[in-house]
């Protein structure tokens, strides 16, 4: 018993450590962790979201709090992605994980191979966009969708998404971070509704933990490591873990 929570802390640690340096990853990395361990889909993807609530709850407030939140971005984002999100929960929890396990493990070796990819290609805005049209909306119920099936995915999906079309990145990763608490929060209460979490807590207070630890840990590293190499390091880690799991699903 101890020693699984041992695991689930580590995990929590390790994805919190990602998401304090890259700004985005935490739940593509952890549900990435939890689904090599074994953990069912549904499972994985409703304790890495429960736990999630907290720490978007913080990060939300705070990107708030310094103004760092566009809220035509954020009207555009919210509710399209709670739908999208609720969608997403209440389809993962429908369906036997062992099928929707190799799908999901190639959603996340795309998302892998993407956060790859963004490391390769980000460049400094020199125009920024000032569009706020419906295309966001679609692109906030596909996140919201994405983030619940995959466990993870709204700020790989959204974030990288509305900066690559020139996006204010600090006022991207702002509205994005305050919206995904309301996403995060909606899924979290579709899979409580559907999933008994008795057998689940371990998982729940493991993430919680870690994350607790690495996030201080992680606002410093951040600051020292290079942001390329980080993402090159995260993407090639979950791309490794992804075809590990599906090829134990199709084996």
């Amino acid at each position: 018993m101890h020693l699984n929570i041992l695991f689930y802390v580590l995990v929590g640690f390790i994805a919190q450590m990602i998401d304090g340096a890259l700004g985005m990853a935490y739940g593509v990395s952890s549900n990435t962790f939890l689904l090599s361990l074994g953990i069912p889909p549904a499972a994985a993807s409703a304790s890495v979201h429960m736990a999630e609530v907290v720490t978007t709850g913080i990060s939300g407030f705070s990107h708030w709090k310094l103004g760092n939140v566009d809220w035509k971005l954020v009207r555009r984002l919210l509710l399209p992605g709670v739908i999208g999100g609720v969608i997403g929960a209440y389809l993962l929890t429908s369906i036997d994980g062992n099928i929707l396990k190799p799908y999901i493990a190639a959603y996340l070796l795309f998302m892998g191979g993407l956060i790859i990819y963004k490391a390769f290609t980000m460049k400094s805005q020199h125009k920024l966009d000032d569009y706020h049209g419906p295309r966001i909306s679609i692109l906030g119920l596909l996140g919201g969708f994405c983030d619940a099936i995959g466990g993870g995915g709204w700020g790989p999906v959204v974030t990288s998404t509305l900066v690559a079309y020139g996006k204010h990145p600090r006022m991207t990763i702002g509205s994005v971070n305050f919206s995904e608490f309301f996403i995060t929060l909606s899924e979290s209460i579709t899979f409580v509704l559907a999933l008994s979490f008795g057998q689940y807590w371990q998982i729940i207070l493991g993430l919680l933990i870690g994350g607790a630890i690495a996030a201080p840990i992680a606002a410093l590293l951040s600051q020292k490591l290079p942001l390329k190499t980080l993402m090159v390091v995260v993407g090639i880690l979950i791309v490794i873990l992804s075809l590990r799991t599906l090829y134990l699903a199709v084996v």
